[in-house]
């Protein structure tokens, strides 16, 4: 099911950025089925959709990268207070690419860092991409190696609230492809609101319609979900309610 959209004023990405760039935030994730997830949009007001080029829904692909012993992994599924994500993210409509850093600090905020990347090299990292890596972690310590783990692709649209800098992504066909190409999918959308602190309008709405935060990494979801031998409890409701339902 695709969200109707098409009754909100366009924003530009420079347009987005500018007012709701967000580098620091907060994230609460919700799973959402399409019947709710269509209500909630439509009832929303004061908002703008993301557009380019006359599209307002977009193709991504991340691929993320660990160690052989999956420490970036292991450190979120063991609640490290300060721990990274690193992906390259291809915007497949434009042919766009960027190489990310994402940063958990003590007080639940994340930090994303970005840098520009070919499209042709996203599944590798480069000795320019290892120095990013390195400048962005600061004193966490890297791994020796680190190879692609997991592939991620979903359709995105996004919604910017123009009253504040809140922001709403909504994420569907989602698919986790694993380095052997073993394949899950989500038959949800993954709707993420992301603001500077305190709850979203966007938030608020959701708890409204009983619709509440849970814990889901593409990353990390995907790749308990496909390989059940690694540490999965923080994930444990999450997997059984709507991978393995």
């Amino acid at each position: 099911m695709m969200l109707n959209i098409a009754d909100f004023d366009p924003i530009t990405l420079e347009e987005m950025d500018k007012a709701a760039a967000l580098r620091t935030r907060i994230d609460r994730k919700y799973i959402v089925d399409s019947f709710t997830a269509g209500k909630l949009v439509e009832s929303l007001s004061s908002c703008a959709a993301l557009e380019i080029d006359g599209k307002r829904s977009f193709n991504y692909r991340s691929v993320y990268f660990d160690s052989p012993d999956f420490a970036s992994y292991r450190s979120a599924a063991h609640r490290r207070r300060r721990r990274y994500k690193i992906r390259s993210r291809s915007y497949l409509d434009t042919g766009i690419c960027k190489l990310e850093v994402k940063l958990r600090s003590g007080a639940k905020k994340n930090t994303k860092k970005r840098f520009d990347y070919a499209l042709d090299r996203s599944r590798v990292i480069t000795d320019e991409g290892r120095s990013f890596i390195e400048s962005a972690v600061g004193d966490l310590e890297i791994p020796t190696r680190l190879e692609p783990v997991l592939t991620t692709q979903y359709e995105r649209s996004t919604l910017v609230n123009l009253n504040s800098s809140a922001k709403l992504t909504c994420d569907e066909n989602l698919v986790c492809e694993d380095w052997e190409g073993n394949q899950i999918s989500l038959d949800y959308f993954v709707f993420e609101t992301k603001s500077d602190g305190p709850p979203s309008s966007f938030d608020r709405l959701l708890w409204e319609n009983k619709v509440r935060p849970i814990r889901i990494s593409k990353f990390c979801t995907g790749l308990a979900a496909l390989h059940p031998e690694l540490p999965s409890n923080k994930w444990h409701r999450t997997l059984n309610r709507y991978f393995f339902s």
